[in-house]
């Protein structure tokens, strides 16, 4: 105990699975061919992007650097949720505050990283589609690699500080109901005073790295639909489609963080199954859809991926 009689707790535990007690094995089995295909299908398409001479261009560079980050995100998460279902049979889970702050570090510059490559997709879309004749000379691979070292770097600094106060708030209690550790959870078992409120402010602040992405996103096609509406029908209907799986991946991935965000605030620091499942959601269903649209609804890759499999089978 502190002086202020605050608990200075050095491990915390993951009580998510507790309420999935009995199916253990099911959700090892679920989550570990999840993983698998997610591990198969990202590694797939960036590997084609990065083999093919053809798909040498910023928009796919912008693709595979987005399911790398995916897939580092669930590298990052579904081997812990496995160990821990082997381990404890579903049960509760000791974590250290440190490897929980890493953990949460990660995650949550990673999901930022998601927003700002989107919103660098779009803006390469908009220059695409919007300016074709200047388009080679603004963007060129080394602001390509500019802009992909912006989408890392900004998220990161603002979590890493958002981390260093996190590490720094004493904590009134010391369980998470969640199955992976993330600042936000982690802020919200704070005793309050200045520094959690400080806190606080940067994980508002983190949360202006989702914001102001999105909006730019949302500004950039409607540019381009506004452009599409004026041009002939074909060179509409190519724009779009080439647009069509961004937007997907991107209402996809802000519908799971919104519903997160919104049920966190309306069930406040009280346990609830709801709250969990949705935790789950928003780890699942981005990490296995983006490989998915990507392959399918990009016709320069899914040509390759189709070629690819055909060529393995008849050998």
């Amino acid at each position: 105990m502190t002086s202020a009689g605050f608990n200075v707790t050095s491990s915390l535990t993951l009580v998510g699975f507790s309420s999935m007690s009995g199916h253990s094995s099911l959700l090892f089995f679920v989550f570990l061919l999840l993983y698998l295909f997610v591990l198969f299908s990202d590694s797939l398409v960036i590997y084609i992007i990065c083999s093919q001479r053809a798909l040498h261009r910023p928009m796919f560079a912008f693709v595979a650097s987005f399911l790398l980050n995916s897939l580092t995100i669930s590298t990052l998460t579904y081997p812990k949720l496995l160990s821990d279902l082997l381990l404890s049979g579903a049960g509760l889970v000791q974590v250290s505050r440190t490897l929980c702050l890493c953990q949460g570090f990660f995650v949550s510059t990673l999901g930022g990283a998601s927003f700002m490559l989107l919103s660098a997709m779009a803006f390469d879309r908009y220059l695409s589609i919007c300016h074709p004749m200047h388009y080679a000379v603004l963007v060129t691979p080394a602001k390509v690699v500019l802009m992909l070292l912006f989408c890392w770097m900004l998220p990161s600094s603002l979590v890493a500080v958002s981390t260093l106060l996190a590490s720094r708030i004493p904590l009134c209690r010391a369980q998470l109901n969640r199955v992976y550790c993330d600042l936000y959870s982690l802020v919200s078992l704070s005793c309050g005073g200045a520094e959690a409120q400080l806190s606080r402010l940067y994980i508002l602040l983190l949360a202006a790295v989702l914001v102001f992405p999105a909006a730019f996103l949302l500004f950039s096609y409607a540019r381009i639909l506004f452009i599409c509406l004026r041009r002939s029908r074909s060179f509409s209907s190519k724009a779009l489609q080439t647009c069509l799986p961004h937007l997907l991946v991107f209402f996809n991935l802000t519908i799971c963080v919104c519903l997160d965000l919104l049920l966190r605030g309306l069930q406040s620091n009280r346990e609830s199954d709801s709250t969990l499942i949705i935790s789950i959601v928003t780890l699942i269903i981005p990490t296995v859809l983006d490989p998915v649209v990507y392959g399918l609804k990009l016709k320069e890759v899914f040509t390759h991926v189709k070629r690819l499999l055909s060529c393995r089978r008849d050998s």
